[in-house]
């Protein structure tokens, strides 16, 4: 029997726009020769839908482009693909909402299965939408010329992770297992449909688990993985196949529709792993240029725009863009105030030419300063001066940085680009930013990487041009070397306000990632420089007090296992004090 592994891209609720890209690729699995076809979790309408799928008439669109699907395109070959079904069967009237598989042969629907086990945390609400299945089911497939069907149990996403992969496995230690009741039920051949977001380190982990339930249930294990952006989540696809004895026989790609071909019983023996093979930050460059892309493709926005200060997180922001989209379609406005210094303009111009993209000037002095004289007499600023108040404030700070928020806001209404963000999490998380001025934007494309990790990818697209497919490295090296600065006051460093981004970073990591207490962060990192009680105490507060700013962020694209946004909903009006 040959099974196809089919990893689609698909657009959360473009149903007949999904369903035209399944019909392609099940010609293609047949013209492959392959007897199975498995699509990702929810193909049909994309993952995740949500909300959607309580809007009126959603839910009885897939139904029908299900149906119609299964029964006009799956002539000699069986189709498994995912899309939502009503339970109860009446899709105007459901008793609830299964997040299921259908299979198809010949024009006839073989079986159904509902998803069982349903994650909700992180990012996920399935519990709210869905009601989980209660059956295993193992359908029959045959191979080309061979009288004997081979047992196919199928199996959607959690059913495998249990919650491992995520640190929730303590989720299910009540629940029956999927993949032993499908075992028991005779499968020979476990066939799972996933739409499992990208996070970093995530997908080594996932591998770990495919092949435990190969080794030791003595089955062969076939996992596909959506793929593309939706909103801020990126899908990697890397489908996999899984021996009896636990060995990686096939492997699709990341970060590409592709279909990969697997042979049961397996002709062939180990094959390299793409997942292992590739560093973090090449995946993570992947990640996010796939992420740009998708975003701006399923949104309609054919081109981007963003400011551009000479600083590192500008120049891995525009590299990225560019990697996405094309240097034409990436438009850069260097934008000097009166504190910017002369580095930072011929940086912003060293980092386009290298990236050939087309960078603009608009110098916001004249903006500002007639700003000022008509703010400061309705507040004073004249006694103030007189009291012996310095000048320039945090006020005068913060109009540079939306001035600037507002001349790219102006250039996206005249142009049609979408304006990128360009702050990273490490100042996202402590408030080092500016509302409606350098958070402006639809689209937040570092805000899930650390100020450190905004270096490292700068240095691997370095020092990896030609992979990235830059003619030359992309970013300047003084923008790599030199002390980050807003520059918003004279001789400003990121540093008078905040500690050693190694420091911030890692406080913010335990924090944030690992929900460590601030009691905890000090008592583990004892005696290391830079981690003092009030040091810790601080940026944790930071942290708290500025979720009112991230709530009103652009949407940003998630890489870690706790983003801030749907990952992360802490209430901003409350009274807790991390002990």
């Amino acid at each position: 029997m040959r099974i196809a592994l089919a990893q689609t891209n698909p657009t959360v609720g473009d149903i007949a726009g999904n369903a035209a890209g399944i019909i392609r690729m099940i010609a293609r699995a047949r013209a492959g020769g392959a007897d199975c076809v498995l699509f990702p979790e929810l193909a049909l309408c994309g993952y995740p839908p949500r909300d959607l799928l309580l809007q009126g008439g959603f839910l009885k669109a897939c139904t029908e482009a299900a149906k119609e699907l299964g029964e006009k395109h799956s002539s000699g070959i069986t189709v498994v693909f995912g899309t939502p079904l009503p339970v109860g069967g009446n899709a105007d009237s459901p008793k609830g909402i299964a997040n299921s598989l259908l299979a198809y042969r010949d024009g006839t629907m073989l079986d159904y299965y509902d998803k069982r086990l349903l994650p909700t945390y992180d990012i996920f609400d399935e519990d709210r939408y869905f009601t989980p299945g209660d059956r295993a089911i193992v359908i029959e497939v045959k191979g080309a010329g061979d009288e004997r069907a081979i047992k196919v149990g199928l199996t959607i996403c959690e059913d495998l992770w249990k919650g491992e992969d995520a640190g929730f496995a303590s989720r299910y230690a009540d629940a029956p297992d999927p993949v032993a009741q499908v075992v028991q039920a005779g499968a020979r051949v476990i066939l799972s449909a996933s739409a499992s977001p990208f996070v970093l380190g995530k997908s080594p982990r996932h591998r770990a688990i495919l092949k435990r339930h190969a080794a030791n249930h003595g089955v062969y294990v076939l996992s596909v993985n959506q793929v593309g952006g939706n909103d801020e989540l990126i899908f990697d696809g890397h489908a996999a196949a899984y021996s009896p004895v636990g060995e990686l026989i096939a492997a699709g790609p990341g970060f590409e529709e592709a279909m990969t071909f697997v042979d049961v019983p397996a002709k062939t023996g180990a094959v390299p792993d793409p997942v292992t093979s590739k560093s973090d930050e090449e995946q993570l460059f992947r990640a996010l240029v796939l992420g740009v892309r998708d975003y701006c493709g399923k949104t309609g926005f054919g081109s981007v725009l963003l400011g551009l200060s000479g600083g590192i997180d500008s120049a891995v922001t525009a590299a990225i863009a560019c990697a996405a989209l094309g240097p034409a379609n990436v438009l850069g406005v260097a934008l000097p105030g009166p504190y910017s210094s002369e580095h930072s303009k011929s940086d912003a111009y060293e980092l386009a030419k290298r990236l050939t993209m087309k960078c603009i000037t608009v110098p916001i002095a004249p903006m500002f300063d007639g700003a000022v004289s008509t703010i400061d007499p309705a507040m004073g600023a004249v006694e103030a001066s007189r009291l012996g108040e310095k000048l320039p404030d945090l006020a005068e700070e913060n109009l540079q940085s939306r001035l600037r928020g507002t001349i790219l806001m102006a250039l996206s209404n005249r142009t049609g680009a979408i304006v990128l963000t360009t702050g990273n999490k490490s100042e996202l998380a402590v408030g080092y930013c500016t509302l409606y001025g350098d958070m402006n934007g639809g689209l937040a494309v570092l805000c899930d990487l650390t100020k450190n990790w905004v270096y490292r990818l700068a240095k691997w697209m370095n020092e990896h041009a030609a992979e990235c497919g830059f003619a030359t490295a992309p970013i300047p090296l003084d923008s790599i070397s030199k002390p980050p600065s807003a520059e918003l006051r004279p001789d400003q460093k990121d540093q008078d306000s905040l500690p050693p981004y190694d420091v911030l970073d890692e406080i913010l990591n335990r924090y944030v990632e690992l929900r460590q207490s601030a009691s905890e962060i000090i008592r583990q990192c004892a005696g290391r420089e830079g981690f003092d009680e009030a040091t810790v105490r601080r940026i944790v507060r930071l942290t708290d007090l500025s979720e009112y700013k991230r709530k009103q962020a652009a949407v940003g694209l998630k890489v870690t296992g706790v983003a801030f946004g749907s990952g992360r909903r802490m209430p901003i009006a409350q009274g807790w004090k991390s002990p």
